[in-house]
């Protein structure tokens, strides 16, 4: 039990409360010794005392206030003093012989009680007061003795059960129901951090102090993180494993009906060869792709980069193309302004980038389509976009077109799929290695537009390994 969080909080919070009591409890303790009942009683008595004398002297043939005085010295068993407008004593009731008692001076720092001292240094209780004539009268008695006994039995006792008790009862309540609102959010974020990387694993729930909040939001955005980071790796090895197998299967079925005789024409033997071939090149595009991400994704592509004439590079990528929209009788399109500055890139993932775009864009084109290669400077930076006028990509497939492998509904070219899905995610890869970003704008029926926007000059991290 002692090992749990919530427990140590508890009993931190415990042992600061009974050290905080303790510190008060003797300070009440030393108070009291100072200042105890008997003798809060005795000086309240004395000050009766007082009141009776000075109220009888106000009286229509009053004695006089020696006699009066001696009166209630006799009666209330104390000693009354008077004393002149310059302290000096004019009349003491002392009886026993009693030792003189001076004015009391005024030192009552730290003392609660009135006190006095005689010749023979033993102490009185006194109470005193200046008269309307300018006179003193002070009426006291010795210092009652009482015991340590009598000062915890009568005074200490009472005040700590009806107070120290309760609040110490009442603090460490308190101090478990803090304890816990702290504690078990942070146990539930351990409970779930242990079960980890499971993907049964929920959310946390927020709750608790403000940083223990922020610490529960920072884990569930992690765990997000974590989750879809384990998504991702499972159909990434999905996707590759489903991509390799129609092309080994066909690699395999061919090889297989050379072996065994079933080809037994040079045409149909040339036919599995030509399959064989076409197929492990294939994988081996899919290969490169592959190792390029991972490089990509590890910030170890050499990026060599050097000023692109984007103009120049652009125009190739049209020229390029030529033959392919000739036979998909689609028009390739260039807007690039004649003063176009040179970019800071490496030119040849350049032409990777925008060589993708492009032949995505002739795919999607119908014939009679056109399809723009635009370029133009905004600020500090070059916008370069790849415009078709195809059937435009749905809005839920948006979000993940720059995914891994994968591929919008083939039905928006007849049925037909082109590559493995990685040539936009390659693309994007190679934009934020250079400091840009890639963004689609698309709607069905309007064509779609690759918008890539770069730095003209990118960071000096970009320029030789990414890291993420």
């Amino acid at each position: 039990m002692i090992s749990s969080l919530r427990s140590r909080l508890w009993l931190s919070y415990a042992f600061i409360v009974v050290t905080a009591l303790s510190v008060v409890t003797i300070v009440l303790f030393v108070s009291l010794f100072q200042n105890p009942l008997l003798y809060r009683q005795t000086t309240e008595r004395l000050k009766a005392v007082q009141s009776v004398i000075t109220e009888r002297s106000k009286e229509d043939q009053s004695p006089p206030l020696s006699t009066l005085a001696e009166r209630s010295a006799r009666t209330f068993n104390v000693r009354v003093i008077l004393l002149s407008k310059n302290r000096e004593v004019t009349f003491d009731s002392a009886f026993n012989g009693e030792a003189a008692l001076a004015f009391p001076e005024n030192r009552r720092v730290l003392r609660t009680l009135p006190i006095v001292r005689d010749e023979n240094g033993s102490a009185w209780l006194y109470s005193i007061e200046k008269l309307p004539d300018g006179t003193f009268l002070m009426v006291t008695t010795p210092r009652p003795r009482i015991s340590i006994l009598n000062i915890v039995s009568d005074d200490f006792m009472p005040i700590i059960w009806s107070g120290g008790i309760i609040a110490l009862l009442l603090s460490l309540v308190v101090a478990f129901l803090i304890s816990g609102w702290i504690a078990n959010p942070l146990q539930r974020v351990v409970n779930a951090a242990r079960e980890m990387p499971s993907a049964e694993v929920k959310p946390v729930e927020v709750a608790g102090p403000h940083e223990v909040q922020e610490l529960t939001r920072a884990f569930n955005s992690m765990l997000e993180r974590v989750q879809a980071s384990g998504r991702s790796q499972r159909d990434f090895v999905a996707n590759v494993s489903h991509e390799m197998k129609t092309p080994l299967t066909s690699i395999q079925g061919f090889a297989q009906a050379l072996l065994d005789g079933t080809a037994d024409t040079d045409e149909s033997r040339q036919k599995a060869a030509q399959v064989i071939f076409g197929e492990s090149e294939r994988m081996h595009r899919m290969v490169l792709d592959l190792l390029d991400l991972a490089k990509l994704d590890a910030g170890t592509a050499d990026l060599k980069m050097s000023a692109v004439n984007m103009r120049v590079l652009l125009t190739s990528i049209q020229e390029k193309f030529i033959p392919q929209s000739q036979r998909a009788e689609v028009k390739i399109e260039l807007q690039i302004p004649a003063d176009l500055p040179p970019l800071i890139a490496d030119g040849d993932r350049m032409a990777q980038v925008f060589t993708n775009l492009t032949d995505n864009a002739l795919k999607f084109t119908p014939r009679g389509g056109t399809v723009s290669l635009a370029a133009r400077v905004e600020m500090d930076g070059m916008c370069i976009t790849v415009t078709d006028t195809g059937a435009g990509i749905p809005e839920a497939d948006l979000p993940y077109i720059f995914r891994r492998f994968y591929q919008v509904d083939p039905a928006r070219k007849g049925g037909e799929t082109h590559g493995a899905g990685l040539g936009l995610a390659i693309a994007h890869e190679i934009v934020a290695a250079h400091g840009g970003r890639i963004t689609v704008r698309s709607r069905e029926g309007a064509g779609t537009t690759m918008e890539v926007l770069l730095p003209l000059s990118p960071p000096e991290k970009t320029q030789t390994v990414r890291k993420k």
